[in-house]
């Protein structure tokens, strides 16, 4: 995976503690489910690994915010990690923004999706559902994700929704709660005029929320919780924790503390 070095033309990566500090850095919701949910994933990452110092930060509409973690950290170093689970504007642009505004010395970490450690969850959290351990013939999934114009998160999207069809062995179509298309209904709609009548929603979504509410409100058959608590997470949060730290990435020019990005070209995907 390919992070980039938000430093003020500096590299680094050594924390003057010894260890840098994992911002996990989430959108941020109205619902207050959320916000438990994401606490409680880092109390799971802070469990697998004590000695690293794990922090909180937000995007939009919830405490911290991420420019209040970045600062509180003062000119410390951290890897920055979206809990979001593919490449979309976020990822693109907020969060580098809002890292390269900051003192501290940063990288900013791959999302969460695609990876088979999601999958996982996601699987998991179909059979905890009521997916069967043998799938009628007419089953089918939906993987319900938020959505986003950007094309790369579409196509993070799609190749989740793959990696989760080999795994499951049933069609597994990808569709959208906001800004991108098929919908949800038009997604289930394909789907039966297709002949599926079993027709799951594995929810592509980190936490509760108003999109994973409304999806559960279409399903015509079981539907699937949210990731952050299923304890793949946690260790994938990790694992694009290690993979910034060692994969290095391209340095700010001098004088474009505001302007990096993020590596465009999506990373491998790491087994």
């Amino acid at each position: 995976m390919t992070a980039t070095t938000l430093t003020g033309g500096r590299t680094s990566t050594a924390h003057p503690g010894g260890t840098p500090a994992l911002v996990v850095v989430a959108h941020g919701s109205r619902d207050p489910r959320a916000l438990s949910t994401v606490r409680a994933l880092l109390d799971r990452v802070r469990a697998l690994r004590p000695a690293l110092p794990v922090h909180l930060g937000h995007i939009e509409l919830n405490a911290p915010m991420l420019p209040d973690t970045l600062a509180a950290l003062g000119d410390g170093d951290a890897v920055l990690v979206p809990l979001l689970l593919s490449h979309g504007h976020h990822v693109a642009r907020d969060i580098p923004d809002m890292a390269a505004a900051s003192p501290a010395r940063t990288r900013v970490a791959a999302p969460l999706g695609p990876h088979p450690l999601l999958v996982d969850a996601l699987h998991d959290n179909l059979l905890e559902a009521g997916w069967p351990l043998h799938a009628p013939r007419d089953a089918a999934v939906v993987l319900a994700s938020a959505g986003s114009r950007a094309p790369a998160s579409r196509a993070d999207t799609t190749r989740t929704a793959a990696l989760l069809a080999t795994r499951l062995g049933v069609p597994v179509l990808p569709a959208y709660a906001s800004a991108a298309t098929p919908t949800i209904p038009d997604a289930i709609h394909t789907l039966t005029t297709q002949g599926y009548r079993h027709i799951a929603i594995a929810a592509n979504f980190t936490a509760p929320g108003r999109f994973a509410t409304e999806c559960r409100a279409h399903a015509p058959w079981i539907a699937s919780s949210p990731l952050a608590t299923h304890p793949a997470m946690a260790h994938l949060l990790l694992h694009r924790y290690d993979e910034a730290l060692v994969g290095g990435g391209g340095t700010a020019p001098e004088g474009a503390r505001g302007t990096a990005r993020p590596a465009t070209t999506p990373p491998a995907l790491a087994r």
